[in-house]
């Protein structure tokens, strides 16, 4: 499946193929950024699946240089998928998915239907 554009509650979000080029560093995001734009989208939905596994790794800094990324270009992140293990085996990445889904920049939902009644149900 190619990505997809869907408009929820007025944020058109662009839904990345779980199935792609890894996503690990700053670059990466910048490029999830252009094709935000082009796309005119204000969230990037990514799956699980594309994320490298030094993202999980706070140590590495790539989950925060990416997200420092997309909070500057004031795009939305959604990563989509279950992030248990890493949850689980990590305190600090549990404390940051936990930070971050009390804000609105990046969220980290369970499916796209979670993710899409996240939207539909925001003010």
């Amino acid at each position: 499946m190619p990505s997809q554009l869907h408009d929820l509650n007025g944020i058109r979000v662009l839904e990345l193929d779980s199935s792609g080029a890894p996503i690990g560093n700053y670059r990466d995001a910048l490029d999830l950024i252009g094709e935000a734009a082009t796309n005119k989208a204000d969230m990037v939905a990514v799956p699980l699946e594309r994320l490298t596994p030094g993202f999980f790794d706070l140590k590495t800094r790539a989950a925060g240089e990416m997200i420092q990324k997309f909070s500057t270009y004031g795009v939305r992140l959604a990563i989509v998928g279950d992030v248990s293990n890493a949850v689980e085996s990590s305190s600090a990445f549990r404390d940051f998915v936990r930070e971050s889904n009390r804000g609105t920049t990046i969220w980290f939902v369970e499916n796209f239907e979670s993710l899409k009644r996240r939207l539909l149900s925001a003010p």
